[in-house]
């Protein structure tokens, strides 16, 4: 073997080392909780992700329904995420941060507002059995616009199924 076949020989087994695909895994929560701002109201809803090793995305939807008594608007939110999480957990616990970005719409009687929200929090997913784990989250959603409260806050707990 020739000294440049030995090197393209070396660098294609490199390659095929460090390119080699990680196994992605994907997980579905559903939630419910509370949405805090101006007061607390039950907030419920969906996440799906796909991950990588400590990078995952996921899509989450969101309901809150409106409380007049209280001055206090719905609102629905559908964001996409980044979440950087622990490769695998410890102590049966895997802590993330996520950051993201999309779309609210909020009404209280008359008022109807739609715009953009980016949001910010944390969380952790606690393994209960399997691929069942509990899931415990916390954002702030920043609400463009004209929104009537903002920022808003919500924290929930879920069950969350990876596959």
């Amino acid at each position: 073997m020739t000294r440049v076949q030995t090197s393209i020989l070396g660098l294609a087994l490199a390659f095929g080392v460090v390119g080699a695909p990680a196994v992605a895994r994907a997980d579905i929560t559903a939630f419910i909780g509370a949405t805090m701002t101006p007061e607390n109201r039950m907030a419920r809803g969906v996440s799906m992700g796909l991950g990588l090793l400590v990078v995952a995305f996921e899509f989450e939807y969101s309901d809150t329904p409106e409380n007049l008594d209280a001055g206090a608007p719905s609102l629905l939110t559908g964001s996409g995420n980044v979440l950087l999480q622990t490769p695998i957990p410890v102590f049966g616990v895997q802590p993330y941060f996520t950051t993201g970005a999309g779309l609210y719409r909020e009404v209280l009687g008359t008022h109807e507002q739609t715009g953009f929200a980016p949001n910010v929090g944390g969380g952790v997913k606690i393994s209960l059995a399997g691929p069942l784990r509990l899931r415990v989250d916390y954002r702030i959603f920043t609400l463009g616009d004209d929104a009537l409260y903002s920022p808003t806050h919500r924290v929930y707990a879920g069950l969350n199924l990876a596959f």
